[in-house]
This record gives C-alpha cells, structure tokens and sequence, in this order.
C-alpha cells in the first residue's frame, strides 16, 4: 500500500481558472475574443434544449386555446335559447288581420 502521508504533500501543477471581471480588468483583445467564443459555445449547446422546451410550451399553450376555442362552438351551438325566445314572442304576438 502507498504511504498516505506522502499523497497528502502533493501539489496540483495545473492553476485553476479564477472568475474575473472583464469590465474592471483590462484584457487584452484577444482575451475578449476567447471569452466571446467559450459564451458562445456555452449559449449553442444550451439552445438545444431551450428550443425543445418552447417548443412543447408553444404547443401546449396551442392545444389549450384550440381546446377553448372548440368548446366554446359547441356549447354555443348547442344553446337553443334565442329559438325559444322567438317562439315564445311569437306565441304571445296578438294576432292581427295582416298575417
């Protein structure tokens, strides 16, 4: 077995990436630019998903409203109302010699 205290003396040799500002510190042009293209990388492996989700919102927002709209049109059609008012007023209409 390896002796643990020697494993505990070791020092990572890579640095590890530390957040600047590039608004407070002065970068240099192509600093700016390798920024730039690591965002935009970033933002094009996320736009995946982003598009998938508005997609299926969109459709679920699609289906709802059709759904509304539909019952609405069949309710509406099925509402005899103004048929029974007409004849209703139609019974009450006192007769005159003109009809």
């Amino acid at each position: 077995m390896a002796d643990k205290s020697s494993q505990g003396d070791l020092k990572p040799e890579a640095q590890f990436a530390k957040r600047i500002n590039p608004v407070k510190e002065e970068l240099t042009r192509e600093q700016l630019q390798f920024i730039q293209q690591v965002e935009l990388a970033q933002w094009k492996k996320k736009v995946g998903n982003l598009r998938g989700r508005n997609v299926a919102t969109g459709l679920a927002i699609g289906a709802v409203v059709l759904g509304i709209y539909g019952y609405t049109f069949y309710k509406v059609s099925q509402e005899k109302i103004m048929d029974e008012i007409d004849a209703e007023a139609k019974a009450r209409a006192p007769k005159t010699g003109a009809n």
